[in-house]
C-alpha cells in the first residue's frame, strides 16, 4: 500500500476508534454506496482497513431513477459488493424523482429500513470536508441561524454516521489513485438545475481564486465554531430555563412570564426555541422571533400559532408551549383519582392532568415528611382525591367561593388548574387544595373527636 493510502488509513482508524464503544458497538455497519469516489473510498476503507475489527458491513444501494442509466450502477455495486464478499441491498425508486430534497428524503428512509432489518449501529455515509462547507455556504446564502451553520454533524440520531467528515476530496482522490480504485461517474453532478453543483463547481472555486484562497477551510472552520456555539448554549439552557420557574406537563411546559421578560430579547428567543425543541418543534427564526414579541405583549387567555404545529399561548403571568392539536382540550380522560376508605392509615397514588401525586393519611407520621399537609377534623368517610369539576365551591373565613374564580384570583394558569389535587368528601364539600386553600371546619382539639392527618407529594419525588 503506497505511502498516501497508509497516511490516510492511519487517519481514518482514529476516527473509527474513536467511535467504538460509543455509536459503534457490535452491531456493524451499512454502509451507503452509490458506485462514485466518496462511496467507493469509505466502503474500501471500511472494508480493507477494518475487517479484522469483526464489525459486520453490509452494503446498501438506492436508485433514485433520475437519469437513464441508473441501473447499471445498481448493477455494478452489486459486482463490487460481491466480489468483496459483502451483503448487499438494493432498492429502486417506484417512479423517478424529480428533486434533490424528494432524493435525499428517500434514501435516507430506505438505509434506515435496512440498519433496522439487519440491526446494524449505523448507517455510513461518505460526506466530506468539502461537502461541510457547501451546506454551510448554501445554508448562510439562505439566511440560516447558528444552528443550520453549524452544518453536517458526524453523528445523528438515530444512527447515522459520517466519519469522513475530516478528509478533504482531493484527498480522498489521492487515495483511490494510489490503491488503484475504480468508480462511477455520474454525470448529474455536472448539471447546473442543482444548487449544490452550482456551489461546488463554480461560486467556492471562484471565492477562492478571486476574493479567499482558504475559502473552504474557512466555512468549515464556520461550521465548528457555530457548533461549539450550539454546544455550549445546550448546556447552558436547561439550568436558564429552571431559573424562569419550569411547570412539565403530558406535552406542555410554561415559564413565568415577567422572570422571562427580564431576559433580553434574542436570550429570550433562544430559551422559547428551546422549550419548543423538548416538545418536538424546531421554529425556525420567524418563528422564534414572532414567540418572544407574543411574550411581551400578548394578553392573558391569548395565544398564537407558531411554525412545526406549535402554540405559545399566555394564561395569566405564565407562558404556555403546547402542540396545536392540545389547544382547547384537557386530558382529565386519563385522571385516575384516589379514595381513601376510612381512618385507617395508608397510601395510594392520584394522576391528574399527567401528573401523579403520593398520597399517605392516617396518624401524624403520615404527614411529617410530605411537601404539604393537612389535618381534617371529623371527617366524612369517603374521602376522594381528583380533578376540580364544574361547581365545586369551597368555604373559607369569608364564606363560601367557586374554586373557579378562587383559581384564578391564585393566578393559577389555565393548563394547571386540571392538574390540581382537589380533596372532598362524601358529601361532595371541598376540605383541600394543596398549595392554595384549606377549607374552614372545626378546631382542633383533644375532645375525642376524629383526626386525619393527609400528605402529599409529586410521585417523583419518591
Amino acid at each position: 500500500m503506497s505511502a498516501v493510502a497508509t497516511e490516510l488509513g492511519s487517519r481514518f482508524a482514529e476516527v473509527v476508534q474513536a467511535a467504538r464503544g460509543g455509536i459503534l458497538r457490535e452491531g456493524g455497519l451499512v454502509v451507503a454506496t452509490s458506485g462514485g469516489l466518496d462511496s467507493m473510498v469509505l466502503l474500501h476503507l471500511l472494508r480493507f482497513g477494518f475487517q479484522s475489527s469483526g464489525l459486520p458491513i453490509h452494503v446498501a444501494h438506492f436508485d433514485h431513477r433520475m437519469r437513464e442509466g441508473s441501473r447499471s450502477d445498481s448493477e455494478w455495486v452489486c459486482g463490487v459488493a460481491s466480489a468483496w464478499g459483502l451483503p448487499v441491498f438494493v432498492e429502486r425508486a417506484q417512479e423517478p424523482l424529480r428533486s434533490e430534497e424528494s432524493a435525499r428524503n428517500a434514501r435516507y428512509s430506505y438505509l434506515e429500513s435496512v440498519r433496522r432489518a439487519v440491526r446494524a449501529d449505523v448507517v455510513v455515509t461518505a460526506h466530506h470536508a468539502d461537502d461541510q462547507a457547501e451546506t454551510v455556504l448554501f445554508r448562510l446564502l439562505r439566511g440560516s441561524g447558528t444552528v443550520g451553520l453549524s452544518g453536517i454533524a458526524e453523528f445523528r440520531e438515530p444512527g447515522l454516521w459520517r466519519p469522513l467528515l475530516p478528509f478533504w476530496k482531493e484527498e480522498l482522490v489521492e487515495y483511490a489513485d494510489s490503491v488503484g480504485l475504480r468508480w462511477r461517474e455520474d454525470p448529474s453532478n455536472l448539471e447546473s438545475a442543482f444548487a449544490r453543483n452550482v456551489l461546488r463547481s463554480r461560486i467556492i472555486p471562484d471565492a477562492e481564486s478571486s476574493v479567499a484562497p482558504g475559502a473552504r477551510r474557512a466555512l468549515v472552520r464556520l461550521a465548528e465554531q457555530a457548533r461549539d456555539d450550539v454546544e455550549a448554549w445546550r448546556y447552558l439552557l436547561p439550568g436558564l430555563v429552571e431559573t424562569l420557574d419550569l411547570e412539565e406537563g403530558d406535552d406542555v411546559l410554561s415559564v413565568d412570564r415577567a422572570q422571562l421578560l427580564l431576559l433580553p430579547g434574542a436570550l429570550r428567543g433562544r430559551v422559547l426555541r428551546w422549550l419548543g425543541e423538548r416538545l418536538g418543534a424546531r421554529l425556525d427564526t420567524v418563528g422564534t422571533r414572532l414567540a418572544a414579541e407574543f411574550a411581551s405583549s400578548g394578553g392573558s387567555g391569548r395565544h398564537l400559532d407558531l411554525t412545526a404545529g406549535l402554540v405559545v399561548r399566555r394564561e395569566l403571568d405564565r407562558i404556555v408551549l403546547l402542540p396545536r392539536p392540545l389547544l382547547g382540550k384537557t386530558k382529565e380522560a386519563s385522571d385516575t383519582p384516589l379514595s381513601i376508605p376510612g381512618a385507617r392509615a395508608g397510601s395510594g397514588s392520584v394522576t391528574l392532568g399527567g401528573r401523579t401525586f403520593t398520597v399517605s393519611w392516617g396518624g401524624p407520621e403520615s404527614s411529617e415528611s410530605a411537601r404539604d399537609s393537612v389535618t381534617v377534623i371529623a371527617p366524612h368517610f369517603p374521602l376522594t382525591v381528583r380533578a376540580r369539576q364544574a361547581g365545586d365551591r369551597i368555604q373559607l373565613s369569608y364564606g363560601s367561593k367557586k374554586l373557579k374564580k378562587l383559581l384564578l384570583e391564585a393566578r393559577i394558569p389555565r393548563s394547571l388548574r386540571s392538574r390540581l389535587p382537589v380533596f372532598v368528601d362524601a358529601r361532595g364539600e371541598v376540605l383541600w387544595i394543596p398549595g392554595v386553600a384549606t377549607a374552614v371546619g372545626p378546631e382542633a382539639r383533644d375532645d375525642g373527636r376524629q383526626v386525619l392527618h393527609i400528605g402529599i407529594d409529586d410521585a417523583d419525588t419518591h
